[in-house]
Formats: structure tokens, sequence, C-alpha cells
């Protein structure tokens, strides 16, 4: 991936044809978060604790549909990523690549969930079977891409050459 310039609030990069397939395998990979794992409160006193519960769980549940029809509309629009020399150049605007970086952040607690919520210590104890081997590779992978994306954002990863 490279950041070739920033322009307007818009943000030019490049993607080699694995860095593409990657960057929609995550977002494809939305939502990973389970559905029953955000929760307002553990306490049970609390007079309006389920009915406040369910405005959450409806809330999130809209955000995620809207998410996948971003998604959807992002990974099937062939006209979107311009192809030169084998390599793929898109503008995304500060708004697109900060609902990526919610997408990816879901993708990675998701996997890290998946895998048990394990500390350091305990990810590095554990041997990994085929699932949790897949969870661990995507977990850093949208991690990678949220720094990057991030970075762009931030302004502390510079524009590169575009050749």
């Amino acid at each position: 991936m490279k950041f070739l310039r920033a322009s307007g609030g818009t943000f030019e990069l490049q993607f080699a044809p694995e860095e593409k397939a990657l960057l929609f395998h995550l977002l494809n990979l939305y939502p990973l978060v389970p559905e029953t794992y955000h929760r307002l409160t553990k306490d049970k006193k609390l007079a309006r604790r389920r009915e406040d519960q369910q405005l959450l769980n409806e809330a999130l549940k809209s955000q995620r549909e809207q998410n996948r029809k971003e998604i959807l509309a992002l990974v099937s629009n062939a006209t979107r990523f311009a192809q030169t020399n084998g390599l793929s150049a898109v503008v995304f605007a500060r708004g697109e690549l900060e609902w990526m970086l919610q997408v990816f952040n879901d993708v990675r607690i998701g996997s890290w969930i998946a895998l048990g919520s394990p500390d350091h210590e305990a990810k590095q104890k554990t041997r990994p079977d085929r699932d949790s081997l897949r969870h661990t590779m995507m977990m850093e992978l949208a991690g990678a891409f949220e720094m990057f994306f991030l970075g762009i954002i931030n302004g502390d990863v510079p524009p590169e050459s575009g050749g």
C-alpha cells in the first residue's frame, strides 16, 4: 500500500492486487463482534436496563446494516479502483477512511473475542489451530490497516512517490 497524496480532504492510495484483495477480504468479514457483546451495564438494578439495552441493540443493528451496504457498494464498484500497470489507485474521502477504521476495528476486536480475548502473554503461549491462526492473522491484518489509515489521517504517514 502506498499513500500517494492528500488534497482537500481526500486521500489517494495505491494497492497491489494482493493488498486490494486483503482490503476487500477484511471488509467482507464485517461484522465479527457478536451482537450480544455490547452491554450498557452489568448492574441489574437499573430501572430501564432492559429497555435501554434494546435501544442500543437496535442502534447497533442499524449501524451494521448501513456499514454492510457501504461495504457492498465499495467492493462491487468496478470503476472505483483505477488500474494502472497492475496497481489499483483509489481516492477516499476522510469520512470513508474513518468509516473503514470502524469496520477494521470490529474485525480486529471480533477476531480477538473469537480467540477467547487473550492477553499478550496468553496469546503467545497458545498453540494455534487452524481457526485461531486465521483469527490471529485477521486481527493483526486489521490492526495494520488501522495503523496505516490512522497515520494517513493524522499526518504521521507522508505521501510517497506514485511510481
